[in-house]
């Protein structure tokens, strides 16, 4: 008998299809909020962080700017140091994961009084000495996240912080990390650049294809991860032909909720992400663009351990096989499709893959990868 859990996000509620500042407003007075900090990248700040912030009128404190991609310990502690100076009482994310992602672990650092980036080391996921019980923390100023990318990350308790030094992506966790709630405008997308957009639909792809190729069944998370997957494969091609169809848009923004969703199972992702890991924190490709590269190798080289799982990949992209579709998808968008084309060679495979190994993806293969070979090959097959 099947047996599982299933964990929802500690989230008040998942707004969709309406003006995003005036989603915010009402928010913020409903909860008692009158001091917002907007939190955002250089990219957007003069233009679409500066529009909203008007937009939000005298909620609005401040923005702040310095997030970097892979969401960098520095950025992380400078606007928890910013939140701190406004006297911010809600964070609002405007961005993409990078941007979500520093945003949770700066509520962090105002609920634990962080205030340097080496003392982050005891509140990253793992145990250890010196390592705080982080579930145990009290929450305070908490956050609101506006996506611009199909990242997700917005869905989920946990974030990625980049330990610039050692030059790693690193895990952070708490209950309510997760935004207390999330506006899914399509509006806010349409400034998107269209290989960020495409990218990050990836990814959100991959969310979807290794919920429903783990070797660990949740029927939930399943029917989440495929209408998820569907809805991205259409809405992905429908703005790749029209990039003005917001309808599209809000397709692929429900696609990406529903793929991120089946993480609730608690049976995590697996090796795509788990390589995409190590080539983003420490090799510095953008996440969105390492699923496109390693996912359909993972899935060729996964094939003869998860025939069943993966006919329900390939039936929903109309495709013989999931490496197949999930490669074609990658290429009618107009996206790299190879490791070489990212600028990564064969002479770093097995430092990529020794790096990999300590990734809990790895552990979550249908086919198991019993050492750095293994991870290897899979390289191999994405090198084009």
């Amino acid at each position: 008998m099947l047996t599982g859990n299933f964990r929802f996000p500690r989230q008040d509620q998942i707004t969709y299809g309406r003006p995003a500042a005036e989603v915010v407003r009402e928010l913020a007075e409903a909860w008692g909020c009158g001091r917002l900090l907007v939190t955002t990248t250089r990219s957007l700040a003069d233009g679409l962080a500066k529009a909203f912030a008007a937009d939000l009128g005298d909620l609005c404190v401040g923005i702040f700017a310095g997030i970097g991609a892979h969401s960098p310990r520095e950025g992380v502690i400078a606007g928890a140091a910013e939140a701190r100076r406004t006297d911010a009482d809600l964070l609002v994310a405007l961005g993409g994961g990078s941007v979500i992602d520093a945003t949770k672990v700066m509520q962090l650092c105002l609920w634990a009084d962080v205030t340097e980036a080496r003392a982050l080391d005891a509140y990253r996921a793992g145990r250890g000495p010196g390592r705080v019980e982080v579930a145990k923390i009290p929450a305070g100023v908490r956050m609101v996240a506006v996506p611009t990318t199909l990242s997700a990350a917005e869905f989920t308790p946990f974030a990625g912080v980049t330990d610039v030094a050692n030059r790693s992506k690193e895990g952070y966790g708490h209950p309510l990390l997760a935004p207390r709630a999330v506006v899914l405008d399509p509006a806010m997308t349409h400034s998107t650049p269209p290989q960020l957009w495409f990218s990050t639909g990836m990814k959100a792809v991959d969310h979807a294809v290794e919920q429903l190729c783990n070797p660990t069944r949740a029927p939930y998370a399943d029917a989440l991860a495929a209408d998820g997957l569907k809805r991205l494969a259409e809405g992905l091609r429908a703005t790749r032909q029209d990039p003005d169809d917001l309808e599209a848009r809000l397709q692929c923004q429900f696609g990406m909720w529903h793929a991120i969703s089946g993480v609730g199972s608690g049976r995590g992702m697996g090796p795509s992400h788990a390589l995409g890991h190590t080539l983003g924190g420490t090799y510095g490709v953008p996440h969105g663009i390492t699923s496109c590269v390693i996912l359909p190798a993972v899935l060729q080289w996964t094939a003869p351990a998860a025939q069943a799982q993966q006919a329900v990949v390939a039936g929903v992209l109309g495709a013989t096989s999931a490496a197949e579709g999930v490669g074609d998808l990658v290429r009618s968008l107009g996206l790299p499709s190879d490791l070489r084309s990212v600028g990564v060679d064969r002479s770093e495979f097995q430092a990529i893959a020794e790096h990999t190994l300590h990734d809990a993806g790895v552990r979550t293969s249908p086919r198991p990868i019993s050492g750095a070979a293994d991870l290897v090959e899979i390289l191999e097959l994405a090198a084009g």
